[in-house]
């Protein structure tokens, strides 16, 4: 029984099903029925129609619907005839073949390459078995044009055998499948005798002395990163630090990062084998090769590739550090309104700014955090407008900015140990199967307060960087959690997040001068009115901006939605957000209807609460979210607090000064079985034994009055 070719477990082919989804296959069946669904496939672009794409999987064609895109139809780049890599997700009973979209749209993404026929899968070249037929072909063909012209001139052919002499052995030919291997593609002349000579693996030993011998000619000259396009064809050298080492089935592609950008280093030993096994990531290096243009894309082929040490490597670092440093501090932080406390925080902001462009300057992914509210979601979309700009300039592969940025959303905007679990989880395999560095996390909306304590804590214990950016104050149980903390009194964290994305790239700075106006849901600083009205954004496009997302926030809450938000707030598609607004406007009316009818009303010392039972007068999982429910009552009765219980926790508003733990204590004393407890969350909350909760209650609005009274006073 065959051994898979990634976890060398035993399997009824190359490939076990724990990793099928790991590599690409090349199908040639030629019925629809043949194809696996859930497997990834190479495909070319058939064509365009309103609903998707039509693409071409060897003998067959399947749609890529424009609902499984990550981005809109229009924003499409595929020309016809372009290979592209799709997943097979269903093939209909009437031959209908629905494809998902895949995230890798390069080869070496992939862990390797199979071909799935009739007969069964097997292991493909890694560059094209047709390629491999045509250089046989061409070489059968040259070979009879030549036997034919010896022919003619009354010559036998002669072998190299024949031709060698005792003192000069003849040498092999070498193949342009040989050649194909080596550069990826059919090679030209001048490639053929590169490769002439190299009939044995490259070994570490043979590529340091071949180094050294070219430093001493001088005839390789270092070049920047930057500048590879300028050397296409050329050998170069590199000098920088391995960001990551990934093995194909083909060649191992080493992600080579100096001072000006970074770039991916195939290096080929054999199909399959690992190449400089000895180099890893967050290693310095010297690497020779040649400048390809793969798919315009740049790719290096490597020729040598050793690994610095004393004090060259520590040259090349110093350079990279000085280099890093001056890249990344965010230029003079101006404030994007006229507003004293942002301008009080200005030494914080430039902290989280040089942080978050060292982060994308070292290949670092970057994971936004935010709340799955109008205020987390604006936050995290303004700091990805500025980040993935500089994504695009720092990595020459077009799904860069999906591989080093992600946008998550947080469920209360608290970051719990189910999240952290989740996180941790994911970064540790991304750095065991790609070497990847641990991320740099950004807290928008989130994470400041007490309950994301040992969430954070969690992600300290790996060392993976953590920023917050919000617009509370943070509890002092995490404060010592965060390596970079901005957050502000009395203002949004969309507020803090697009004065931060606006020293991080000041190229953005106008995408982001509309964004705070559309996080208040009232009492809007006058400054950022003003601001919203000069971008084009009045109070009325505000409002259907802050109620789409808010709705849109609401549903499939784990998902960013990346290219929906950026629709509404960038791209300012009017109709769009008229359009979810008013399904927004009459959702929320409708609940408000109901859950005003079932208030209960309570009067203690001229003290009015208001409570709701949100779990006897509220639709579970339907919009709006008790959180917003609640905000909204809070905002439209006149009353001092607004309480909604449900069965083992209640939440809290009012303009009052809370005391919470005041409040607790209170519980506590006075109901000590009832296990009241304050969770931290960014909005008051208790939680208490289900059992209690008629005493709980009671004893709340008891205290809340208390609380009232004496503020007034």
């Amino acid at each position: 029984m065959p051994d898979c070719i990634i976890c060398g477990t035993s399997s009824d082919g190359p490939i076990c099903d724990v990793h099928q989804e790991d590599v690409v296959f090349e199908f040639r069946g030629d019925q629809p029925s043949q194809l696996t669904p859930g497997r990834f496939y190479r495909g070319t672009v058939d064509g365009y129609a309103e609903f998707g794409v039509f693409i071409n999987i060897g003998n067959v064609t399947g749609l890529l619907h424009r609902s499984k895109l990550d981005r809109r139809l229009e924003s499409l780049d595929w020309e016809v005839g372009d290979d592209v890599f799709v997943q097979v997700n269903n093939i209909r009973d009437n031959g209908d073949i629905d494809l998902g979209w895949s995230i890798r749209q390069s080869e070496r993404e992939f862990r390797g390459v199979l071909v799935d026929s009739p007969d069964g899968d097997y292991l493909a070249d890694e560059y094209g078995e047709d390629d491999e037929a045509e250089s046989e072909e061409s070489d059968t063909e040259a070979s009879t044009e030549e036997s034919a012209a010896e022919s003619e001139s009354g010559r036998e052919p002669e072998t190299a055998t024949e031709e060698a002499t005792e003192d000069e052995p003849a040498e092999a030919e070498p193949t342009e499948a040989k050649a194909d291997e080596q550069t990826g593609g059919n090679p030209s002349d001048e490639e053929l005798a590169d490769i002439a000579a190299e009939d044995e693996p490259v070994t570490e030993e043979s590529d340091a002395a071949g180094s050294e011998t070219d430093e001493a000619e001088g005839d390789i000259d270092r070049v920047p990163v930057e500048t590879l396009r300028e050397h296409v064809g050329e050998v170069v050298r590199l000098e920088g630090e391995v960001v990551s080492a990934r093995q194909t089935s083909g060649p191992t592609v080493f992600e080579l990062r100096d001072e000006t950008g970074v770039v991916d280093c195939a290096a080929f030993v054999e199909a399959g084998v690992r190449a400089y096994p000895d180099i890893e990531a967050d290693d310095y290096v010297r690497l020779d090769g040649e400048v390809r243009l793969r798919r315009d894309e740049i790719q290096v082929e490597t020729e040598s590739l050793v690994e610095l040490e004393a004090d060259a490597k520590a040259e090349v670092e110093q350079r990279m550090d000085d280099a890093l440093d001056d890249q990344a501090s965010a230029d003079s932080v101006e404030s994007l309104a006229d507003d004293a406390a942002i301008e009080a925080i200005t030494d914080d902001i430039s902290d989280a700014a040089t942080t978050i462009r060292r982060a994308v300057l070292e290949s670092r992914p970057v994971v936004v955090r935010h709340d799955a509210t109008t205020d987390g979601y604006v936050a995290g979309a303004a700091v990805e407008r500025a980040i993935l700009p500089l994504v695009k300039e720092q990595h020459a592969s077009a799904d860069a900015v999906y591989h080093y940025f992600d946008r998550r959303p947080l469920e209360d905007g608290v970051y719990d140990m189910n999240d952290a679990t989740k996180d941790v989880t994911r970064m540790l395999g991304d750095r065991e199967r790609h070497d990847e560095k641990l991320p740099l996390f950004v807290f928008a909306a989130a994470g400041s307060t007490a309950a994301s304590t040992d969430g954070l804590e969690l992600l300290d214990i790996y060392g993976a960087p953590r920023v917050v950016l919000d617009g509370r104050p943070a509890d002092s149980e995490v404060v010592d959690e965060i390596d970079s903390l901005v957050t502000v009194a009395e203002r949004t964290a969309t507020t803090v997040a697009a004065n931060v994305a606006a020293a991080v790239n000041g190229d953005v700075r106008d995408d982001l001068t509309h964004l705070p106006a559309i996080s208040y849901w009232d009492d809007t600083p006058e400054v950022y009115v003003e601001l919203a009205a000069e971008a084009g954004v009045d109070d009325d496009t505000a409002a259907e901006l802050r109620e789409a997302i808010a709705l849109e926030a609401f549903y499939q809450s784990y998902e960013d939605k990346r290219e929906l938000i950026v629709d509404l707030l960038f791209e300012k598609r009017t109709g769009l957000a008229a359009q979810v607004s008013e399904q927004f406007g009459r959702k929320l009316e409708d609940e408000l209807e109901t859950a005003t009818a079932n208030l209960d009303e309570r009067s203690v010392d001229g003290t009015t609460v208001a409570v709701l039972d949100t779990d006897a007068y509220t639709h579970t999982y339907d919009f709006p979210p008790t959180r917003l429910l609640l905000d909204e009552l809070a905002r439209r009765l006149d009353v001092d607090a607004v309480v909604g219980v449900a069965t083992d926790e209640l939440h809290i508003r009012t303009d009052a000064a809370l005391d919470l733990e005041a409040i607790v204590a209170s519980l506590q004393l006075e109901s000590p079985e009832a296990g009241v407890d304050n969770p931290g969350a960014r909005e008051p909350k208790l939680e208490f034994l289900a059992g209690e909760r008629d005493a709980v209650l009671d004893t709340l609005i008891d205290a809340l009055a208390e609380q009232v009274v004496t503020a007034s006073a």
